[in-house]
Formats: C-alpha cells, sequence, structure tokens
C-alpha cells in the first residue's frame, strides 16, 4: 500500500532548506512595492521560487505521475487524464499528489512561498488548502476557462484565500500562460462556468461595464517563477499549439481559521468537517504561524 504523505507536515527530502533563525526569512520577503501592486491589480507575478535543479526534479516526479495510471488511486482527490474530454483539446488536470510524491509533498515547505502566501494574506498564518496540476501537452493542450477561483470554493468560509502558480516549463502566450484581467478581483463573486469547457464561458455572467473592462494581460515566465492572484481575480489560459509543453503545479491555501460552510465533502477522500468547524488536521495543515 502506498504511504499517505498528507500525514507526514514536516519537510522529508533535500529539496528545501527550513529557515532556523527569523534573520533568515529575510531573503524570502516581497517589497512593499510588489505587495502594493497585488492589492491593485489583483495578482503578483514573476516571483522566483525555485532554482532550476528542483524544476528537474519536481519534472522528473511529474513523467511518473502522467506514466502511471493514477485514476484508481484512492490519494488523489481528484485524476483528470484529460478533463476537456476533447483529444484535440488536453488538459490533465489533478489534485492530490502532495500525498504520493515527495517534492510535491515538500513544495509547500518551500520558505519562499510560504513568506509570500503569509504576506500577502496580511501577515497571517497560512494553511493549506489543495494542490492541482495542470499540464498542456505540445500541439494539442486545452484551455482553462475564464474564472475566479473562490467561485468553485464557497463551501469554505470567509473569503480569505490565495492561489499560487509555478511553472515547470517556460510559459509564453504561445504555449498557453495564464492570463489576468487586472483589478477584476474588485468585481465581486461572479457565476462559474466549466473550467475545462468553453473559454469565454464566464462572459454571460459579466455587466456591460465589466466586459468594457476586460483586458487580458498574458503572464510570461521562465519555470520555477510564480505568480500569486486573488481568488476573485479573474484569469485563464489560452490553448497550448505551440511544440513545447506547458506544465504547472498549483498551491491553493488560506488564512487559518478558515471554516467549512457545507455538510458535504470539501475534497474527495477527506473525512467531512461540519459546517462551521474549523478547517484543520491531516488534509489542511498549517504551513506558517506567522
Amino acid at each position: 500500500m502506498q504511504k499517505d504523505l498528507s500525514l507526514v507536515h514536516e519537510l522529508i527530502g533535500d529539496l528545501f532548506q527550513w529557515p532556523q533563525q527569523e534573520s533568515d526569512w529575510e531573503q524570502y520577503k516581497l517589497s512593499e512595492e510588489q505587495i502594493a501592486f497585488f492589492n491593485e491589480n489583483g495578482y503578483l507575478h514573476n516571483v522566483k521560487l525555485l532554482d532550476q535543479w528542483q524544476v528537474d526534479q519536481l519534472n522528473s516526479e511529474l513523467a511518473e505521475i502522467l506514466d502511471k495510471d493514477y485514476t484508481a488511486s484512492e490519494l488523489f482527490h481528484e485524476f483528470h487524464s484529460n478533463e476537456s474530454g476533447d483529444p484535440n483539446a488536453v488538459l490533465f488536470h489533478s489534485l492530490g499528489h502532495w500525498r504520493i510524491m515527495p517534492s510535491f509533498h515538500d513544495i509547500l515547505w518551500n520558505p519562499a512561498f510560504v513568506m509570500a502566501a503569509s504576506q500577502l494574506l496580511g501577515n497571517k498564518p497560512v494553511r493549506f488548502w489543495h494542490d492541482q496540476l495542470f499540464c498542456k501537452p505540445a500541439n494539442h493542450g486545452g484551455v482553462v476557462a475564464w474564472h475566479q477561483d473562490y467561485s468553485y470554493w464557497t463551501r469554505t468560509i470567509p473569503m480569505q484565500h490565495l492561489t499560487c502558480w509555478v511553472g515547470l516549463d517556460d510559459a509564453t502566450t504561445e504555449n498557453g500562460c495564464v492570463h489576468y484581467i487586472p483589478k477584476s478581483h474588485t468585481w465581486g463573486l461572479l457565476d462559474k462556468p466549466k473550467l475545462a469547457g468553453e473559454m469565454d464561458g464566464l462572459m454571460q455572467f459579466l455587466t456591460p461595464e465589466q466586459k468594457a473592462a476586460f483586458n487580458p494581460v498574458p503572464v510570461e515566465m521562465k519555470a520555477g517563477y510564480a505568480t500569486f492572484h486573488h481568488p476573485l481575480t479573474v484569469h485563464g489560459s489560452y490553448e497550448n499549439k505551440s511544440s513545447r509543453s506547458r506544465r504547472a503545479f498549483v498551491l491553493n491555501v488560506f488564512a487559518d481559521g478558515t471554516t467549512s460552510n457545507t455538510d458535504g465533502e470539501l475534497l474527495q477522500g477527506v473525512p467531512i468537517v461540519k459546517k462551521g468547524e474549523k478547517m484543520e488536521g491531516q488534509f489542511f495543515p498549517l504551513l506558517s504561524d506567522q
């Protein structure tokens, strides 16, 4: 039986070193200008989280995930070899790989990620929500439709969430990088479209004013660099028709004190957290206490 790494809430490999002194955290801090940009625009891009050797190690584990049929593994919350259902527009998407692969487990405790997440959440303690992998193969990679992350997460309250997207390939407009709608985090909560469906499905839910302000900004980044965004920021990514793959992982977190807003499942395979109870324990570990 495969070991469930969600039982371990500390680094288990050599991918990162946890700071031993308070002063060791200084090298990871975002600047005041970066935080101000995030607050104004709803996203912050080009934050370095990984060196190339760390990217290579993660890609090695990702290749193992893609090579094996994990569909039946109870450790994945979701596993979609192609969420779009269209063989000409493939979107691999999974949740729960931190429970299976050591390096994908340890990226939760990447000091650079933990520090940035705490700062962007207002210097609050950070808890893990869930991870994701999004992979678009060369030549026939599918879209991720325009959406707001929190529209899929209303089962958790209050809204004090944060998303971090990290490229495992160089991300460009040609291979399907993330695009943002600046300042759309001020639009309030919108209805949710099908994530791997029609790219512009969200447009039916927008006001004329929002449509007029809908000016996508592509975020091109080197592998190992991250973009963070607010839970209401509208974002999406176009198809990959280039000759290069576009692989990425996503870490979703929330501030400590977030509670369940449902008596149903929060994630497939996770014990029920009753409505009003705090999100904590095995599946929602505390990543920082500051």
